[in-house]
């Protein structure tokens, strides 16, 4: 009997097909889904051998659809595929309880018909993008999915994505975009260069998916998906120099990445073998063994941030590693073997070739410093041939003549480095060189006259002004054939250049310095055309020699001041209208002078003026070192004087800067609060008062300030004063005891300036009796509020005193027509 047991895999199936076969009547046939016609419907035909009147059993139809008649398989109703895609039937047929025949396996396949919608998997679909730094586009951070219930096979379950609406539709209606196989979401490259949570942080996309692949005709579903804009954090990593050869202990850390816009896996990706750098789940990266300079000096890691998919968050970041060298390399040749051909009549000097070397260890080092040396020749020769220049390499001709030189060289050349003293290293290489035959065709123009050309005087130097070219009939690629392009006059102050293009024999004129319409305005360039080898037959003609002729086109050019910025220094104090310096300018275009307006920017407060005509700038009042804070700055604008109603002056700028030289001009003063001071009528050991002063001129002029008293001795008796540094000074007791009372004590403060000014103040000082402690314990006559008239009167006679003495001592000077400043005489302050 064959296998009986129903299959409902494709794979089990056909595995049980394969095995009826050869023992097994198998009969296949395709039914439409949905079958709209009459039934029964009529499937398959038995074979013959099963026609007659017999007992047939039918296993395999679960759903009782199926029946046979008069030699037929038929069906009672229509086939959905989606519940049951294909059945194996077995027909059994029996006579009289014995088989007729083995039994017949059917298989039917059901072909599917389009008759589902395709379905979102989500209802509710949403994702998040990041902006800044590495958001890419065509990266997908979300993928929408949809199912068709429809034979997957078939057209009918070939489902495509489209995006059809963003809203808002700000800065862009074009911010995002969607696979149309994978449904995958990303940014568009114009939304990777917009995207920007402050402006807009969620954005709502209507979606379709429909069924049919490319067809128009299909079905279709609509689906709303959320987009969060969130800011990036993906952090650029710094450089980080390994030394090779480290000892450990391994892995070591080296720097670390970080994702925190979601769950990150991290991935590493350079030129690298498997597993020398590592990164952790947190981000940290490290490196697990030593490092081998010479195998690879510099390493570009690639850092990835990727969701659990697989699918990346951003643009990759790029740790820089380098590498540190010892030195353990041999200088090793570009080649081992260098060919030139050497023209017979080459002169002394004449270079040949250069052989270079490179060595792995560090550069600008002795390690990888190389000299080169011709340690052999051959065949020999009785005077030296050729010379190498150690440092570059370069093989030139020493001989005075290759005249009865043979016609093959061949040269053993050494490159060693500059570590050799100290047990370095050196390789070899072979030069041979062919003498060749001379040149004797001179190269032609192609045209002997090139422009006239107008170019622009406000022209941007490397500007292509043609392109020359010349022909030689010598052996393309020889010397003989190569052709040197030269300016041979015309080309006063190097204003162009020639750039050549030694493959096609060609050169490039191009514009090397600005032109100047004032000072020429046109240039007739000469250029010659001389083969790279020496010309030995004939000479250059005038077709070796073309002239190109530029014309120089006038542009209004702006006005141009003596200097950049201009500094100055000036005394403060000095009268209103004091010139402080003159500014100079000049129009390229009126060299012989249309005269420039000037004026002044920045002057807020008006401390200067500028003569318009002259650039003469005076000050406008008299200046304060202290108000305008020691340096003033401001601008001064030279503008042309239009000479026309339809000219547009053009102007210049330049800063100008003026130094306030300071002047002593302020009297010290003392700072500070004494009322609550005090000292003790016993004198105690280390008593004293702190005062302080300042002076509001500079250093310079202020300096060290000096503390001292008047002339009167029982001031000089019962005080003393010691100074700390240039702003204070300790004021102590000179006796070992006073009356307890308030003391008027005289202090004079004198500034290092030039002239020096000082001035008086009558500093209050407490005496009173203290405690064992040192507190003040008694009260003591205030010479502060209302005075006692005892007090008051002695105040007013000793006032009145001062101003005698005063008066009396400036009628003696007056009267011995003393030759002292007066200013020069400090003020007595009782204040």
């Amino acid at each position: 009997m064959c296998p009986t047991s129903p299959a409902k895999g494709l794979a089990f199936l056909n595995f049980l097909l394969l095995l009826a076969v050869g023992t097994c009547e198998v009969l296949k046939s395709e039914v439409p889904e949905n079958y709209g016609g009459n039934f029964p419907f009529y499937i398959v035909k038995l074979p013959k051998q099963a026609l007659g009147s017999y007992h047939f059993t039918l296993t395999g139809d679960d759903e009782g659809v199926f029946g046979v008649d008069s030699g037929f398989l038929y069906a009672t109703a229509p086939f959905d595929r989606e519940k049951h895609p294909s059945y194996t039937l077995q027909v059994s047929v029996t006579d009289k309880g014995q088989p007729v025949i083995d039994p017949i396996t059917i298989y039917i396949q059901v072909k599917d018909k389009n008759d589902n919608f395709p379905q979102f998997t989500k209802e509710s679909m949403s994702g998040i993008v990041f902006s800044g730094l590495g958001t890419k586009s065509g990266s997908p951070f979300m993928q929408v999915q949809a199912t068709d219930l429809d034979d997957p096979a078939t057209p009918h379950a070939d489902l495509r994505y489209s995006l059809v609406s963003q809203a808002p539709a700000e800065p862009s209606g074009n911010m995002f975009q969607i696979h149309s196989l994978t449904g995958s979401v990303s940014l568009t490259a114009e939304g990777a260069r917009l995207l920007d949570p402050e402006k807009c942080n969620m954005y709502h996309l209507k979606v379709t998916v429909k069924d049919m692949g490319e067809e128009s005709y299909a079905h279709t579903a609509e689906g709303i998906v959320s987009i969060k804009v969130m800011e990036n954090t993906w952090i650029p990593l710094a450089p980080v120099n390994l030394q090779e050869n480290q000892r450990g202990p391994f892995p070591q850390r080296i720097s670390q990445a970080q994702w925190s816009g979601g769950p990150a896996v991290y991935r590493l990706k350079g030129a690298f073998s498997r597993g020398l750098f590592t990164i952790s789940s947190e981000g940290v990266i490290s490196v697990t063994r030593p490092l081998d300079r010479e195998a690879q000096a510099e390493f570009q890691i690639e850092v990835f941030a990727e969701s659990p998919d697989g699918t990346a968050y951003a643009d990759s970041l790029t740790l820089a590693v380098t590498v540190g060298d010892d030195n353990d390399n041999a200088p090793v040749f570009s080649q081992q073997l260098y060919q030139a051909d050497l023209n017979e009549l080459a002169v002394q000097e004449t270079e040949i070739l250069r052989v270079q070397a490179t060595d792995a260890d560090a550069p600008a080092t002795d390690n990888s410093k190389i000299v080169y040396r011709i340690a052999s020749q051959k065949p020999e020769s009785k005077e030296s041939l050729f010379r190498m220049d150690r440092e570059s390499g370069a093989i030139t001709v020493q001989a005075a003549s290759l005249h009865g030189a043979a016609t093959h060289y061949t040269l053993e050349v050494i490159a060693e480095d500059l570590a050799g003293k100290k047990g370095g290293h050196s390789s070899t290489c072979t030069v041979i060189l062919d003498i060749v035959d001379v040149n004797d065709r001179p190269p032609v123009f192609s045209q002997r006259k090139y422009g006239p050309f107008k170019v622009p005087e406000d022209t941007e130097t490397g500007f292509l002004v043609t392109k020359i070219t010349a022909s030689d009939e010598d052996k393309p690629g020889t010397d003989s054939w190569l052709v040197e392009f030269k300016i041979e006059s015309g080309n006063e102050g190097e204003i162009f250049e020639l750039q050549a293009d030694r493959e096609n024999n060609a050169a490039s004129v191009i514009l090397k310095k600005e032109l100047d319409f004032e000072s020429v305005q046109e240039y007739s360039l000469v250029l010659s055309a001389r083969n790279v080898g020496a010309l030995v037959a004939g000479g250059y003609g005038s077709d070796s020699t073309a002239t190109v002729l530029v014309q120089v086109v006038n542009v209004n050019e702006a006005p141009v001041l003596s200097q950049e910025v201009y500094v100055e220094s000036v005394e403060e104090g000095v009268p209103a209208g004091t010139v402080v310096l003159t500014v100079q300018g000049s129009d390229p275009d009126t060299p012989l002078g249309i005269a420039l307006r000037y004026s002044l920017k920045g002057d807020t407060n008006e401390w200067f003026i500028i003569n318009e005509y002259t650039g003469e700038i005076k000050t406008a009042r008299v200046l304060d070192r202290e108000v305008m804070e020691g340096t003033y700055t401001m601008v001064v604008v030279a503008e042309e004087r239009a000479v026309s109603p339809n000219s547009t002056p053009m102007s210049v700028t330049a800063a100008v800067t003026i130094n306030i030289k300071d002047v002593n001009d302020n009297y010290p003063h003392l700072v500070g609060d004494y009322s609550q001071k005090y000292m003790c009528s016993l004198q105690r050991e280390n008593q004293s008062i702190i005062i302080g002063a300042t002076d509001r001129d500079v250093q310079e002029q202020s300096g060290a300030l000096q503390f001292s008293f008047n002339n009167d001795p029982t001031v000089r008796r019962n005080w003393r004063l010691r100074p700390i540094n240039g702003t204070h000074a300790y004021l102590s007791m000179g006796l070992s005891y006073l009356v307890p009372q308030v003391y008027m004590v005289p202090i004079i403060i004198t500034d290092s300036g030039t002239p020096r000014l000082e001035k008086q103040f009558n500093l209050p000082v407490t005496v009173c009796q203290c405690s064992e402690r040192g507190n003040c314990r008694t009260q003591v006559l205030e010479m502060m509020g209302k005075p006692t008239p005892l007090s008051a009167l002695g105040l007013l006679f000793g006032t009145l005193g001062m101003l005698g003495l005063v008066v009396m001592i400036g009628l003696a000077k007056l009267k011995a027509k003393s030759t002292d400043n007066p200013e020069k005489i400090p003020l007595n302050n009782s204040a």
